[in-house]
């Protein structure tokens, strides 16, 4: 027998299961936060459900927001379970469940009065996101792109915009009238120096309609930078068959992620926080150290494993990690051609912090597919693989592995397997790069020209020309043979 999750079958869920120990009913809004998806509710929501176990941070409970009309499946889902998760954290040898209560709304998602309106309401003190690396409206040198379709109607319709960056510049002109504090803006999102980058892009878009209140942004309103790390996969039937058969609880939207976590983030909050640092969240004057190292060596070591293991057929990324030459794929880019150019971070073994990172790639108990790394290279590759291949390349060292990484992408985005298998789209351009990545079949350079991620890399004649022999390589003989080439050269 399984339990449908909501408040009224707390007390008879399983005693293995724990579930909010505090009184719901006396929390509180302090955030209101976009994008509620399974990385959130597996970190940020997961860190104030321990503080409020802790009888701390009744006041700073969370109130879920959207933008597209198709959050509203995920809104249905949570309010039928009066706004609770199921979180399951898996080690290789063991599970433990948990039900998190620290989210008590969510606003309709795409109803931008709505959302509006309650950011302007004085407790709302702190607005976050978890919105994709692809949706802060950047060109291909990173910087606030105003001819995106997107800000172009906001910048035209400002009194009823369609992005999160249009929203909260209207609940922030409606706070300032009134006379009521800005709240903080915190990025969650795995972008280099997220803080700064989601100030250009709110004050960017200001700029288009009002440059004084651009400037009083750029006077009054926080923007802490952060470091946020935990693997999370997409949840499907898989995950809640196991959860119905090991935990007995039906949810119809748990969410599984590995039992590490971090978060660094600067302590820059004027209305007020959680204490956080009471839950492991470490604060720092200057989050980029941990930045670039997550970013270069996590998640530039996901598109390494990502890319090769989708032309291979593999399903899982813990499978891939089976694999013997997957494996020793990411080990040499990693330790010759990444780690090398990580800078400097306080405490920490870059070296051992890879270490880590292989052993939780490696987790079996995650589920984590391939198809979820290989997806949306276009806004990935230029923020995770290619500042990596850059700094290789000004530092005079190796950088063949990520030009072969490159290659694979492309290889990737034609469109089949080694195998003829065909690949469903998997990227928000795909339309554009599968005709790309076929022309490059017999002219490499025609998918270095995509100036939106490789820039001004496509002259770099060294690059162009390694990139070019394996392509030609992937294309000729196959993954397999190209990647053991590889890991058997010197």
């Amino acid at each position: 027998m399984t339990l449908k999750l909501c408040n009224a079958t707390l007390p008879d869920l399983p005693v293995t299961v724990g579930h909010p120990g505090y009184d719901r009913s006396a929390l509180s809004a302090g955030i209101l936060h976009f994008g509620v998806g399974n990385f959130h509710r597996a970190h940020q929501a997961t860190y104030l459900d321990s503080l409020m176990a802790m009888g701390e941070a009744q006041d700073w409970a969370l109130v879920g927001a959207g933008v597209f009309e198709g959050e509203k499946r995920g809104r249905d889902i949570l309010m039928a379970q009066d706004w609770l998760t199921t979180l399951v954290e898996q080690e290789a040898n063991k599970s433990e469940a948990r039900v998190l209560g620290s989210m008590i709304d969510f606003i309709e998602p795409a109803n931008a009065p709505a959302t509006i309106a309650r950011m302007t309401e004085a407790d709302i003190r702190i607005v976050s996101m978890t919105i994709t690396e692809g949706g802060y409206f950047l060109d291909a040198k990173d910087n606030f792109d105003p001819k995106h379709p997107s800000i172009a109607h906001d910048a035209e319709n400002p009194d009823s915009p369609k992005t999160v960056f249009g929203m909260i510049l209207c609940a922030l002109k409606a706070r300032r009238d009134a006379g009521l504090a800005p709240f903080t803006i915190m990025c969650c999102d795995n972008i280099p120096h997220n803080g700064a980058v989601t100030r250009r892009t709110l004050t960017g878009l200001a700029r288009l309609t009002d440059s004084a209140f651009a400037d009083w942004i750029e006077s009054n309103v926080a923007f802490p930078n952060a470091m946020v790390d935990r693997i999370t996969p997409a949840t499907t039937d898989r995950e809640r068959g196991i959860l119905r058969e090991e935990f007995g609880i039906e949810d119809g939207w748990p969410v599984f992620c590995e039992d590490f976590t971090q978060w660094v983030l600067e302590d820059n909050f004027p209305l007020g926080r959680p204490p956080l640092e009471k839950v492991g969240v470490q604060f720092t004057p200057d989050v980029i150290p941990f930045e670039l190292m997550k970013l270069r060596i996590l998640n530039a070591g996901h598109a390494v494993i990502a890319y090769p293991a989708g032309l291979m057929d593999i399903h899982f990324v813990h499978e891939a990690m089976e694999h013997p030459l997957i494996r020793a794929f990411l080990r040499k880019i990693e330790t010759e051609e990444i780690v090398p150019h990580v800078p400097p971070v306080p405490n920490t073994d870059t070296s051992a912090y890879f270490d880590k990172i292989e052993e939780r790639f490696s987790n079996p108990k995650i589920g984590d597919t391939i198809r979820r790394l290989c997806l949306d290279g276009s806004n990935r590759q230029p923020k995770f693989v290619i500042p990596a291949l850059r700094d290789a390349l000004a530092a005079g060292a190796k950088f063949d592995g990520l030009a072969l990484e490159c290659a694979l992408w492309c290889r990737y985005c034609a469109g089949t397997t080694d195998s003829g298998a065909e690949i469903a789209p998997n990227d928000p351009n795909w339309d554009k790069l599968v005709p790309i990545a076929r022309e490059a079949k017999t002219r490499p350079q025609a998918w270095l020209e995509q100036d939106a991620v490789y820039g001004d890399l496509a002259q770099n004649e060294a690059f162009a020309e390694r990139f070019a022999h394996w392509l030609e390589a992937l294309w000729k003989d196959g993954t397999k043979a190209v990647l053991t080439r590889y890991i058997e050269s010197s």
